[in-house]
């Protein structure tokens, strides 16, 4: 198992928003976290990265326990974070936050490279000198995608994969992220597209109210639209 929550809780300040929070991902697998707005996803994605500390619970990666571990010592053992907002430098260059954290953290053996990223997003390499202020939103998580990758990370998280994006931008998303379980890539992700989930995802959790109240495969939620319209719908 390369990722594990397991019964963590987390609040800000008084106000909790994990009770008990739990899932699993493992190697090479793509797991999807969905829900409505306000039950605790974005929490859990900080939480797994140290942004905030969980007061009750345990978070493994790797076989070493990282709950409250700062950030930057988690993003070093091998978590991309792709986040919501996208949150790329305004004042550098695409190429300087292509390059700015740049490594190969897993030792991969064919690792992603500034000219493999630029392959993948051939937008980016249009607009290379472009300060990161100056992109459109789907040029944004296209650098922001790119910038996760460059770590070469072991788990790639995105939150809100594909929010706010125009339809062309989505369908380039999801046909990087299908390419990147393709290739082994273990990824956790975070969108409200229940469609291109189900297509390429392996399992899937959904979160109310700070808690996994549903896991399972595409093939049983997609068999399950009770569950989605309890859970899902608007």
């Amino acid at each position: 198992m390369l990722l594990q929550v397991e019964g963590v809780e987390t609040a800000y300040g008084t106000s909790q928003v994990l009770f008990g929070m739990s899932l699993d991902v493992e190697a090479g697998e793509m797991v999807t976290l969905m829900g409505r707005n306000g039950m605790g996803k974005t929490t859990t994605i900080r939480s797994i990265m140290g942004m905030m500390t969980p007061h009750s619970g345990k978070i493994t990666f790797n076989g070493e326990i990282i709950s409250g571990m700062a950030s930057h010592r988690i993003a070093k053992m091998g978590i991309g974070l792709v986040p919501e907002g996208r949150q790329i430098f305004p004042n550098l260059t695409v190429r300087e936050n292509l390059v700015a954290t740049a490594r190969n953290v897993s030792g991969n053996t064919n690792p992603w490279t500034f000219e493999k990223v630029l392959e993948r997003f051939p937008a980016l390499k249009l607009r290379i000198n472009g300060m990161g202020n100056e992109l459109s939103g789907g040029e944004q998580q296209m650098l922001a995608i790119g910038r996760a990758l460059m770590i070469n990370p072991k788990l790639l998280i995105l939150d809100e994969a594909t929010e706010g994006l125009a339809p062309q931008i989505r369908t380039e998303i999801w046909k990087c992220l299908e390419d990147l379980k393709t290739q082994g890539q273990s990824i956790l992700v975070i969108d409200k597209n229940v469609a291109a989930l189900t297509r390429i995802a392996d399992r899937h959790n959904i979160i109310e109210k700070g808690r996994v109240v549903w896991t399972g495969t595409s093939v049983e939620l997609l068999e399950n639209p009770e569950v989605q319209q309890r859970y899902l719908g608007v």
